[in-house]
């Protein structure tokens, strides 16, 4: 884990009050990280081998990803309900993002490595979601 992203959640004034765990809301933050990094580099391997919509769903993986893992990283501005409507936009779009990637993964290493950022960002946000205090 990142100590240095940890000890800055720490310092912020709301992590009181945003009622998530904090390991947890890393861990959802560093595979966002990951599956956005993954699924830019796939989308651009397939728009070279003529895959339009595995490249397609690939870059609005990466969109979804990158925008939730910053609202995490602004905890000030939490909206609890806000919150959990983008994390499982998140758990979506990584699920149908790993769907399709996986379809080509026998013959892309690439697809199959995105597959596996998106399936990994879609345990870590889950299980963040599980933490989370709606009161």
């Amino acid at each position: 884990m990142d100590t240095m992203m940890m000890d800055m959640m720490k310092s912020m004034p709301a992590d009181k009050m945003m009622g998530m765990n904090m390991a947890m809301m890393q861990e959802c933050i560093e595979t966002c990280s990951a599956a956005a990094m993954a699924s830019t580099m796939c989308a651009d391997s397939d728009m070279g081998m003529d895959m339009a919509k595995c490249s397609s769903m690939c870059m609005n993986m990466a969109d979804v990803a990158t925008t939730m893992m910053r609202m995490m990283m602004r905890p000030m501005g939490y909206d609890m309900a806000s919150m959990h409507a983008m994390m499982m936009a998140c758990v979506e779009m990584g699920k149908a993002c790993s769907a399709e990637c996986t379809m080509h993964a026998e013959m892309d290493e690439h697809c199959r490595m995105c597959a596996k950022a998106c399936d990994a960002m879609v345990m870590a946000c889950e299980k963040a979601m599980g933490s989370m205090s709606m009161a």
